[in-house]
């Protein structure tokens, strides 16, 4: 087994066996593919059935030069994943990144808007625009529901069960699960499936597309990203954000506002706990409030009149 054989038929486990997005199989390919041409650059000839832990430490050292301790961990979990795969179908009896190091990173806390700044950001959306109509929706949509952007942009006319309070999303994986949708999101599906996409002709393959570009076709993530870019520099936000920065307001305030954690993490599709905790900026005020509010001695803590 030679290395782009090896690559290619991870890339076929990766889609067909986990489900995984296609970009995350390109980002696994990618370091594979990197780890390929250190070894053509060094003129090591072996086999992925073959290559040891020395070689594949030389390699990560190579890497660590490069790039930050994030991406190195992020390399290391993605060779990880590969060894185990081989090891799983049986081509090797051991992961050669097993007693590797990862690089200690701090937890990354994505930012977040205020709910006055998500109101500025829509209110900037022009309605006279042909477009303005959808992407006022859509980002009322990721804000509403919490939806990563790709769930967003895949999301059908189907999917919706407005009578319910309810819309189908298909995560990571392809897993399915049931968000609650809010009123003011709903009503603005509606105009937009009346006013505008009802007087367009959807693509072969779109037709229950819920948001369609001026072509008929779904949108891509590069759009949204430019959308939310351009608003932000509109209304002059000092925040670098992201349709991430939306999901994760979504999570924010809901907890902000006595919402339990466990609820958030099956809205954000979450498989742990633990994801879904790094969400959020919890600061001693909050705890203090916690504390005061819930504790069965709370009258014996409270400060003296």
């Amino acid at each position: 087994m030679n290395w782009q054989q090896a690559i290619s038929d991870y890339r076929m486990y990766l889609k067909i066996e986990r489900g995984l997005s296609k970009n995350t199989i390109e980002s696994y390919a990618r370091d594979l593919e990197k780890l390929s041409m250190f070894l053509e650059e060094h003129k090591i000839v072996i086999s992925p059935i073959s290559i040891d832990a020395i070689i594949v430490k030389q390699f990560i050292y190579e890497v660590a030069k490069k790039v930050n301790p994030r991406s190195q961990a992020r390399i290391i979990s993605g060779l990880r994943s590969f060894f185990d795969y081989l090891v799983f179908e049986d081509y090797r009896n051991t992961n050669p990144t097993d007693l590797l190091e990862t690089p200690k990173i701090g937890r990354k806390l994505p930012d977040t808007l205020s709910p006055d700044e998500i109101d500025a950001l829509i209110s900037a959306i022009d309605l006279s625009h042909s477009q303005g109509e959808r992407n006022r929706t859509i980002l009322e949509t990721i804000y509403s529901c919490g939806l990563r952007v790709s769930e967003a942009i895949t999301l059908k006319i189907s999917d919706l069960f407005f009578e319910e309070g309810f819309i189908r999303v298909l995560g990571k994986g392809n897993k399915e699960r049931y968000v609650p949708i809010h009123k003011e999101a709903q009503k603005y599906i509606t105009i937009y499936k009346k006013e505008m996409r009802s007087h367009m002709q959807p693509k072969k393959g779109f037709e229950d597309t819920l948001f369609l570009n001026r072509r008929g076709k779904g949108l891509s993530r590069q759009m949204i990203f430019m959308i939310l870019k351009d608003l932000a520099i509109k209304i002059e936000l000092d925040k670098k954000i992201s349709p991430h920065t939306l999901r994760h307001s979504f999570a924010s305030h809901l907890l902000q506002n006595g919402a339990d954690l466990r609820a958030i993490q099956q809205m954000l599709g979450h498989e742990s706990i633990t994801t879904t905790e790094i969400y959020f900026h919890v600061d001693k005020t909050d705890l203090k409030k916690v504390v005061e509010t819930f504790h069965p001695r709370k009258t014996s803590i409270e400060s003296p009149s």
